[in-house]
């Protein structure tokens, strides 16, 4: 081999492997894909065992599916029961109560007071739309606390019923939830998901950000009602979306239109007694910790600016030019 073609192959190596040094630093993210962390092989003294809701419209098969996708291993050890569509319409007052539309899970386990409540998808590669945390944010508002949440489906659905599964959950072991509570938390499940959804494509937006962002933002409000000891105004309220939204640099992503949309949700959030709730705030401090740990999650932007595939297709180049250097 000349020498030319041995520097050649040399720089061709060295960006190589600095390459991969890049790779390597983004790893950690891929390790990180969080798993839930209920164990069903002991009794929780709290409910006596974690409770599995299974989605009322799941085959036989379907369950016992869902059951090994959310670590289930011994039926025995989990109290089940089914959600349905009237469930649906039960705690949400809305819904044609059609069973055969329940299809994602959940597993739930109380925990000890302060815990916090954390989400984990399992299958989100089926769960289309939800983000976990737009789950916790949205049980939060509707009065659920401390507690490990699991969910999972068997195949593609947007995930907006596995939050009814969560009231079942705390409904059949004797926690009740309040009604206008539940009902303002659907609405906050589908107006965040649905502007999350439509900003997805954007430049500068990060879903972590606007998970963020709605805390903050219920925070603010039950800070200047403990102040001011009145409700917040219109004026008010669209002040506190607007700062919220700078805060977490989505002042230039965040449309007009759905600031109006989520004035109208925390019109409605603030009627609810979760306003005044010092559990409700405990629970969102708990909640913002997890959110902010994964500001700028490097997967996440690796994946949205296409790294990944440039990368599988960069050492196919470098393979390629190898080769032709040894022809």
């Amino acid at each position: 081999m000349n020498m030319n073609k041995f520097k050649k192959i040399s720089i061709t190596l060295i960006a190589s492997v600095s390459l991969l040094g890049a790779i390597v630093s983004v790893a950690p993210a891929i390790t990180q894909a969080a798993t839930g962390d209920i164990d069903t092989t002991v009794t929780d003294e709290k409910w006596g065992k974690p409770t599995f809701v299974y989605g009322g419209g799941l085959s036989d098969n379907q369950i016992k599916e869902t059951e090994k996708l959310l670590g289930i291993d011994n039926p025995e050890n989990v109290a089940s029961v089914a959600v349905t569509g009237s469930d649906l319409v039960n705690y949400l007052k809305e819904g044609s109560g059609n069973t055969a539309n329940m299809i994602s899970s959940v597993l739930v386990q109380k925990e000890d007071s302060g815990k916090g409540v954390k989400v984990t998808i399992e299958t989100p590669e089926n769960i289309t739309q939800i983000t976990q945390d737009q789950y916790a944010n949205a049980a939060i508002t509707a009065g659920v606390n401390d507690a490990e949440i699991v969910v999972a489906s068997v195949r593609k659905v947007t995930g907006e019923s596995a939050l009814t599964g969560i009231y079942k959950a705390f409904d059949v072991n004797g926690e009740d939830l309040d009604q206008n509570r539940m009902e303002v938390a659907q609405n906050e499940l589908e107006t965040t998901n649905e502007i999350a959804q439509e900003n997805a494509d954007k430049s500068g937006f990060d879903s972590a950000k606007f998970d963020q962002a709605i805390i903050e933002i219920k925070q603010e409000l039950a800070d200047l009602k403990e102040k001011q000891g009145e409700l917040a105004t219109k004026e008010d309220i669209e002040r506190i979306i607007n700062d919220a939204l700078k805060n977490n640099q989505l002042e230039n992503v965040v449309t007009q239109d759905q600031i109006n949309q989520l004035m109208a949700l925390f019109e409605k959030y603030q009627q609810t007694s979760a306003i005044d709730s010092a559990q409700v705030k405990e629970q969102l401090l708990k909640l913002s910790d997890s959110v902010q740990s994964k500001f700028g999650d490097a997967l996440q932007e690796a994946k949205d600016s296409g790294m990944l595939e440039k990368v599988g297709n960069f050492f196919s180049q470098i393979w390629d030019a190898i080769v032709g250097l040894f022809n």
